[in-house]
Order: structure tokens, then sequence, then C-alpha cells
């Protein structure tokens, strides 16, 4: 299992994963799940993947090696002249590789099948972000909607309603999704530590801040520590029940 988010503020656009993978208790390992491709002042685009492993390092694969050698598939997600286009071509990707990992089978109900996370911004444009599912189809984010997740998404959700603004500062939300990950690293064992995260400042055209939360990240220690304490005092700040 895995925990994807994927925000959309007005400032920009965080990203931040989970890197374990597991096919039962005694077979755990760390993959990346957060990929993150720049073509200098023209485009960012981020990636986060969600389900059969084995399907989503195909796409991931698939995506880079036709970005490197054009053929008729062109335009790549790298060239392509919308986010809109780019979400079109990563779920045609994502679709392929199910069908093909998953044979003659009905694909919506195939073992491999995964969930993607894509945003980003070109040149001229906003910065969109959209999930994308396994039959290839997707949905953006909006007003309404302005964030996405993907995997074991019920721990942190209830975070994330209550506290979400698409106006609160790049440094708000980045602690918002600490907190949320925090919740579900405590309710799942599936879900763990390192974690990945990606921080894009709208118009830069550039990869913002990148990082690697450790097990021994103190931010992160910090954060969990202050909000279960918080959570304590809260509760015991609620009226008792009366008999």
């Amino acid at each position: 299992m895995t925990y994807c988010v994927g925000m959309r503020l007005n400032s920009g656009l965080i990203f931040m994963s989970d890197t374990r993978t597991n096919a039962g208790v005694d077979n755990v390992s760390k993959f990346r799940k957060l990929f993150t491709w720049s073509v200098p002042g023209e485009r960012v685009i981020t990636i986060m993947t969600a389900g059969n492993l084995a399907t989503t390092q195909a796409v991931i694969n698939l995506l880079e090696e036709r970005s490197k050698i054009p053929d008729e598939r062109r335009p790549t997600f790298l060239e392509a002249p919308t986010m809109f286009q780019v979400a079109t071509i990563v779920g045609d990707t994502l679709k392929e590789c199910v069908r093909h990992q998953a044979g003659e089978g009905p694909v919506s109900e195939s073992p491999f099948s995964a969930t993607l996370i894509v945003g980003g911004q070109i040149k001229g444009m906003e910065p969109r972000l959209f999930l994308v599912y396994p039959e290839g189809n997707f949905i953006e984010a909006g007003e309404e909607t302005p964030f996405f997740q993907s995997g074991e998404t019920k721990y942190g959700r209830p975070i994330l309603v209550r506290a979400f603004d698409p106006a609160m500062s790049m440094e708000a939300a980045v602690k918002l999704l600490y907190v949320s990950f925090d919740s579900t690293l405590k309710a799942n064992l599936s879900v763990g530590l390192p974690l990945d995260m990606h921080v894009y400042t709208a118009d830069t055209l550039e990869p913002g801040i990148q990082r690697r939360i450790e097990p021994d990240d103190d931010y992160f220690n910090q954060i969990s520590s202050g909000w279960s304490d918080a959570l304590k005092v809260a509760f015991d700040a609620l009226p008792d029940f009366k008999f």
C-alpha cells in the first residue's frame, strides 16, 4: 500500500508520498513513488504513483523512454502543449501498461491496476493537478476539490478536509501534510517512512524544494509529538458527557 497527496494552492503545488511497498508482512521494500521532470523555463511535471509496483514502474519507464526517443507517439509528455494533454498521455500510457500486465481480463478489475497523481505547469498557463485512474481517464483539481489523495487515504483525509485552505502559505501546507502523513503512519503499517516531497512555486518553471524525510528527521518528529500532545490537550478541554 502507499499514501500520496497532491495539493493545488494559490501559490503553487505540493506533492508528498511515502516509499513503502509490501507483499505481506514479511516482504517490505522501499521504492520511490514521486518523480519530477523539467524543461528549464518551459515546464515542470511531477507524477506520483500508487498501486501495483510493476505497473507503475512500467508507466514511468515508458514515459521516460518515449521522451528520449520520440517516435510516432509524438508529442511526448515533455512536449505536449498543455497539462491536460500531459494527463491524457500519462493516462493512455497507464491504460496500456495495465492491459499489457493483465492480459485480456477486465481492465478495471485487474490486480495490476494503479492510480497516478499528475501535476505541473507549462509556460504561459496556470499550474494544474490531475488524478489519473487505471482505465486512463482522469479528473482535475478545482476550487471544490483542491487536493487529491491516492493509496491509503482514509486516515489522513480528515486532517486535510478540516484544515486545508488554497490560500494558506506553502509553509503551513507542508506542516499540514506532515500531520496527515503522521496520522496515516500511526494507523497503518503498510505506509512507512521515508517520505518524498516536492514543493513547486507557481511561475518559476523549475523544480522547487525536493526533500526525502527520513525517520530521524527533526521537524517531522517535532510535528508528530506536537500533534499528539495537542490532540490530548484538545480532548481534555472538551466537556465531559453528563449521565
